[in-house]
């Protein structure tokens, strides 16, 4: 593909020398951005758009509205296209690398000495931390459902994805419910109110972004029938890591139910070190996803360790980087279409719904069995929402909580 898959450095700089202004960028923002996606996207804005002015305010904007339309990990789509569009496709994945890399490490070092600590120190922590996860979740769903669900309309599509959810607790109920919604949305919901802003640049011809699209569909095609055939773990985790990172729109919070659908009934993970590892996501800096190192690292089959975190870790990314490099080149287009958003609407509001049922099960139902927890998941809600304590902070203080007060 030659210099136009690579991209073009900015003028006179060397790739080498954007790759490595992309990699400290990056880097200081892995190690950083607390807070989660809606945060990352304020810390890049700030970072790109004001600092460096990398690209304008209607740029970036639009680049945004791409990040949340497409599935996966929004603010780490954004990271990657800021990448691409400075060093090409090797610029994308160092960004990728920077900004992700701090909060695997530091949750993989949490899971492999998972026993350690709590042969040291008990679990009453360990039950703290779902109790945090009830708080968190609870918090997303309170600014999400505000944002995304204004009207009755797509209040009434939340609950029907929720209840789709609920009664079909697999991947197919969820991604039904996700299709489902965008087609309502299309045809009922008003426009989006949007406007087409400024195009961001990127090197890309449309047949290499059309090559990444294909990549991106066969192997959603063709690795759940390849792990079906096939004995090895490593080929299962992959698939389940990467379904799971295809299929999810909204961003971290909303990869909860679809990661434990995927872990949890299959074995690899038990329920309540689930939670516990996602309760401890949410005091480390970078994107959500990041959990999937976690998982890999955590899971009772082998590769488990740094081999299960790197491949769990690469296969829940790899959808979004398919995604935000094959429709760079054709967004231009396609966002002119107000059916388009209309879809995104609809998508949105599901995405909602899929959330709520995951807050009752597993977050609520596996959490809270006393009134202590319950106080405890209320007092971590008013830190995150009213008092707007850093994240970090809460989870820090309600393991302390738990583990001096013996719940669990």
């Amino acid at each position: 593909m030659g210099d136009e898959a690579l991209g073009a450095a900015p003028f006179g700089t060397s790739r080498r020398e954007a790759a490595w202004e992309i990699f400290r960028a990056f880097l200081k923002l892995g190690l950083t951005s607390f807070g989660g996606p809606i945060a990352h996207l304020g810390y890049f804005r700030h970072e790109f758009v004001e600092k460096r002015r990398w690209l304008d305010e209607h740029a970036y904007a639009d680049l945004v509205a791409l990040c949340q339309f497409l599935p996966g990990p929004a603010s780490s789509k954004v990271g990657m296209a800021l990448g691409l569009s400075r060093g090409g496709l090797v610029g994308a994945m160092v960004a990728w690398l920077a900004f992700t890399l701090p909060s695997a490490i530091a949750l993989v070092l949490f899971g492999t000495n998972l026993s350690a600590i709590s042969d040291r120190i008990g679990t009453s922590w360990l039950h703290g931390l779902k109790v945090v996860a009830v708080a968190v979740v609870a918090q997303a769903l309170w600014g999400m459902g505000r944002t995304l669900i204004p009207d009755r309309t797509r209040a009434t599509i939340a609950v029907a994805a929720a209840f789709a959810a609920s009664v079909s607790p697999n991947t197919l109920g969820q991604v039904s419910a996700i299709i489902a919604a965008g087609i309502v949305g299309a045809l009922f919901l008003p426009a989006s109110t949007t406007t087409v802003g400024t195009p961001h640049a990127v090197n890309l011809r449309r047949v290499t972004g059309m090559a990444f699209l294909v990549a991106f569909l066969v192997l959603l095609i063709a690795l759940p029938a390849y792990a079906a055939a096939s004995d090895s773990y490593a080929i299962k985790l992959f698939d389940s890591f990467y379904r799971a990172g295809a299929l999810v729109f909204g961003g971290g919070h909303v990869v909860l139910p679809l990661l434990q659908a995927q872990v949890v009934p299959a074995g690899w993970v038990g329920n309540d070190t689930f939670l516990a590892g996602y309760g401890l996501a949410q005091a480390v800096p970078g994107p959500l996803f990041t959990f999937a190192a976690f998982l890999g690292a955590v899971s009772t089959q082998y590769p488990s360790g740094w081999v299960g975190a790197g491949i769990a870790l690469v296969a829940i990314f790899l959808p979004g980087f398919l995604l935000i490099v094959g429709a760079l080149p054709f967004w231009n287009a396609l966002r002119r279409y107000a059916r388009m958003r209309r879809a995104v609407l609809g998508i949105n509001a599901a995405v909602v719904g899929l959330l709520l049922a995951a807050f009752y099960n597993p977050v609520w139902t596996s959490a809270i069995s006393s009134p202590l927890d319950f106080c405890l998941a209320a007092t971590a809600f008013l830190a995150l929402v009213f008092w707007e304590t850093p994240p970090w902070l809460v989870v820090v203080v309600a393991a302390a909580i738990a583990t001096s007060v013996g719940i669990g």
